[in-house]
């Protein structure tokens, strides 16, 4: 096995120990020398114990670290159903063949993503593309962090006392003589005092400009998977396509810090991963892709087959048809004390970048859905414990089988069920909250650190006009259930036909959608058919429009 890891000794220290008890030794030897454990790769037989029972105790002592289990051609008919298991429950992310010969491709592949995984997730990067500095205390920079970590954008956080801060902060005049935070420094856009998403969108996620008199075939409002689905598409099918969305690319699945049941990533894939390659393959087919270009509204055409007028802060652009993947936004929790120590430590979302200032402390999640349950497990290879708390009884009724498995394996996680948080304070972050529980109406105060809330969405289109109908909450509704008033010859519109011809909805935005990325990145590539069959009713206008006259 020497062999087979001398490719990665330029970048890591490579270390090995023959059995459970000198590699507890060899682990806790590293930790007291502040050395980073990338990765356990234990073997399934030991001479002192099984190779499940040393990477479990290997884990509780380095939980950032990845695990792989190997196992040789005659261990692994009689081990299938524990390997299994193992993965199933979360106890590895991996198990793999010994490699055979001077080369197994498919074995390097496995440990060079987990190695990136884990690079991305658990360490400081090496070079940094942008500085934020600011106060500890400052919540804005927690929003700006949250945004780099979703573009994939490697930043550094240093405070305006560090040598690093000084070097930045000593040239900056502030426009009215106090410093004002957070500020962003990097090459591309020098030093930045308090900007805006939309700022460093246009910086580091730069795409050239259209003209003004553009008119794209298919215009997408939200880069979630199923904008980014219906992009890759469109585009690749040959029509003009652009996307917008008012946040990261990505949407709220880019957040997420690991996926783990999205076809054809049998080890699980970030969010943030999974967007980078939609977005990039999208590009590859010549789709425009804009991060943190809000849509303002919607102008429908004046004339039937006319073109959408899509509006932007900065402009509006022109379209033949649209798809609406707007996505959701999480519910704000609504208690004022709580709203305070947003940025201080409560966070809409994952805030997968959060996670990593967590390290040896209790944090909360609240919510039953799959985003959370991905959240504590994420947030347990940090934090000293993680507490789940949910309305519902139990998480049975709302997250996946495979979610509660892994939690329940984790002794890290701990669920507290018909029970809310109520009220949270602190002197300059969160430092505590209070939990009552809805049975009894007792009421306790609770250490915690990090509070991360995912409370249920609601739809991200108050920007659309009336004509597109919506359901009692907001969501749009598409084809058998768009109100028979607006039937047209007695049909239906197209199944993700809204009630505006020539507009499409996918993904959460969509009235009885399954809210989940493999459903949305497939409806959005789902609409695109009926794109084209909108388009090509619009052909005979279009021939007639463009006719010279006779």
């Amino acid at each position: 096995m020497q062999r087979e890891f001398n490719r990665y000794t330029d970048d890591y220290r490579v270390e090995f120990a023959r059995g459970l008890g000198p590699a507890m030794g060899l682990v806790q030897s590293l930790q007291a020398q502040h050395v980073d454990v990338a990765l356990l790769v234990v073997e399934l037989s030991l001479p002192d114990a099984p190779g499940l029972i040393t990477v479990d105790c290997l884990h509780a002592v380095s939980p950032q670290s990845k695990r792989v289990m190997l196992y040789g051609f005659g261990e692994f008919r009689g081990s299938r159903e524990a390997l299994r298991e193992a993965q199933v429950d979360g106890r590895i992310e991996a198990s793999l063949l010994v490699p055979r010969g001077e080369r197994d491709e498919e074995f390097h592949t496995a440990v060079t993503e987990l190695l990136s995984d884990w690079g991305w997730n658990s360490h400081r990067p090496v070079v940094a593309a942008a500085r934020i500095i600011a106060p500890e205390s400052n919540s804005g920079a927690g929003r700006l962090r949250d945004f780099f970590d979703r573009l994939g954008v490697p930043v550094l956080n240093v405070t305006p006392e560090s040598p690093a801060g000084e070097e930045v902060l000593q040239d900056i005049e502030w426009p009215d003589g106090t410093p004002a935070y957070p500020v962003v420094h990097s090459t591309l856009g020098g030093a930045m005092v308090q900007p805006t998403i939309e700022d460093l969108g246009r910086i580091f996620y730069a795409m050239e400009e259209f003209d003004a008199d553009d008119i794209f075939d298919l215009v997408i409002i939200g880069a979630g998977p199923a904008g980014l689905g219906a992009a890759v598409y469109g585009a690749s099918e040959g029509l003009s396509t652009v996307v917008f969305d008012a946040d990261a690319v990505g949407g709220q699945a880019g957040s997420s810090s690991m996926i783990r049941n999205y076809l054809g990533f049998p080890r699980g894939i970030s969010g943030m991963r999974l967007a980078q390659r939609a977005r990039s393959q999208a590009a590859r087919f010549g789709a425009k892709l804009y991060s943190a270009r809000a849509v303002r509204g919607m102008t429908l055409p004046a004339n039937p087959g006319g073109h959408h007028l899509i509006h932007l802060q900065d402009g509006d652009v022109k379209a033949r048809s649209v798809v609406i993947a707007a996505g959701v936004q999480y519910r704000r929790i609504g208690v004022d004390t709580i709203e305070e120590f947003v940025g201080l430590g409560v966070h809409y979302g994952a805030a997968t970048s959060a996670a990593r200032g967590c390290e040896g402390k209790d944090v909360v999640v609240v919510g039953g859905g799959n985003s959370a349950g991905q959240a504590a497990v994420h947030l347990s290879r940090f934090a000293r414990s993680v507490k789940i708390i949910v309305r519902r009884p139990d998480l049975s009724e709302t997250m996946s089988e495979y979610l509660i498995r892994e939690i329940d394996a984790n002794p890290r996680i701990g669920v507290k069920g018909c029970s809310e948080v109520i009220d949270a304070g602190g002197t300059n972050k969160l430092e505590w909250i209070t939990v009552r529980d809805n049975e009894t109406g007792a009421q306790f105060q609770k250490p915690c650190a990090g509070l991360f809330l995912l409370l249920g969405a609601h739809p991200s289109c108050d920007w659309l006009p009336d004509e597109i109908a919506r359901d009692t909450k907001g969501f749009v509704l598409t084809g058998r259930e768009v109100p028979m008033d607006a039937w047209i010859d007695n049909c239906p519109p197209e199944p993700l036909g809204t009630t505006v011809p020539g507009v499409f909805a996918a993904g959460d935005i969509r009235s009885g959608s399954m809210k989940r990325v493999a459903s949305a990145s497939g409806e959005g590539a789902a609409a695109i058919p009926s794109v084209h069959s909108y388009l090509a009713s619009l052909a005979p206008q279009l021939d007639t429009a463009q006719a010279p006259p006779a």
